[in-house]
């Protein structure tokens, strides 16, 4: 059996210190490139990549989550991986991560790309599995997750391996949506292609959104609090999520439309009551953003906010 050639595409936007990560995944993977979205701190990451004999790409400006897996994607397609793994900046990957998901992969010809269970470092932490339910990706019962392998609706990016030739097939990440649901959409191509995705629970990230949250009385999970751009990129890719009736199913995109109601009656009260601002941004602030996510989504304008 030929031995897999994996290479972790790392993209950066203004991260803290990554060269733990870096050091790790050099040690699990045959290659790292990090493409870095025009941070403020480049140089930085520069010096990072040069410690961990990582491969830094630099763009520059910020081209959106999509648009710098994609470079990340085609440098590794060039030189001949076989195996593409996804990582944001803010995860950190167990010591036998890749090779667990290696071998989840290997059981089944079916499978187009495997993710470890995603694990939130801070209160309230949520495992980030998502399950095909009925009406949406649901999240995974503790007792789900009990099993081996646990096939989901899609798999967040960051721990997230994929089999090139599965990219070939598939296509790869839609940079019209440029941040926010680009995961998401792409499992749901996958599927429709006749993938199969799935978690590999003994394969642990221990993984951070980046994102405030809140603690609501009588609820389990916590919701996160985004930032107003944030705000206005989920709510655009939701709107346009829910009018692609050829990628999720009718009641998912009904779902879809019911999450985002109450998604954007939450942030324009909620954040600023209990103090949750994302960098202390204004009302005002979010709500136009909302607004504006509203109105772009409605008309189908997409890519980067202008």
């Amino acid at each position: 059996m030929e031995t897999p050639r994996v290479v972790a595409v790392v993209v950066t936007y203004n991260p803290g210190d990554i060269a733990t990560l870096l050091a790790s995944l050099s040690e699990q993977c045959a290659a790292v490139v990090v493409v870095d979205n025009g941070s403020s701190n480049s140089e930085q990451v520069r010096a990072s990549c040069e410690k961990a004999r990582a491969i830094y790409v630099g763009l520059g400006e910020n081209c959106g989550i999509a648009a710098a897996q994609n470079i990340g994607i085609d440098w590794a397609r060039e030189r001949g991986a076989s195996h593409v793994l996804l990582m944001d900046h803010d995860s950190m990957p167990a010591p036998d991560m890749v090779t667990l998901l290696l071998d989840g992969l290997r059981s089944d010809s079916e499978l187009g790309a495997v993710g470890p269970l995603a694990v939130e470092d801070r209160e309230g932490a949520d495992q980030l599995v998502y399950i095909a339910r009925e009406w949406k990706p649901g999240r995974a019962s503790a007792e789900e997750l009990e099993s081996e392998c646990v096939e989901v609706a899609f798999l967040i990016a960051s721990g997230c391996l994929i089999r090139m030739d599965v990219l070939d097939d598939v296509g790869g990440m839609n940079e019209a949506l440029f941040i926010d649901h680009v995961d998401l959409e792409w499992g749901l191509r996958a599927r429709n292609a006749g993938w199969k995705l799935v978690v590999i629970p003994a394969a642990r990230l221990h993984h951070e959104l980046g994102d405030d949250v809140v603690l609501l009385p009588g609820r389990s999970q916590p919701i996160h609090v985004h930032s107003p751009i944030r705000n206005y990129y989920l709510t655009r890719n939701t709107l346009w999520l829910s009018r692609q009736s050829g990628l999720a199913p009718t009641k998912w995109r009904i779902r879809y439309l019911w999450w985002l109601a109450q998604y954007i009656g939450f942030n324009a009260i909620v954040p600023d009551i209990v103090g949750k601002t994302s960098g202390h941004a204004k009302p005002s602030e979010r709500w136009r953003m909302l607004a504006g996510g509203v109105r772009d989504g409605i008309r189908g304008r997409m890519g980067r906010k202008s």
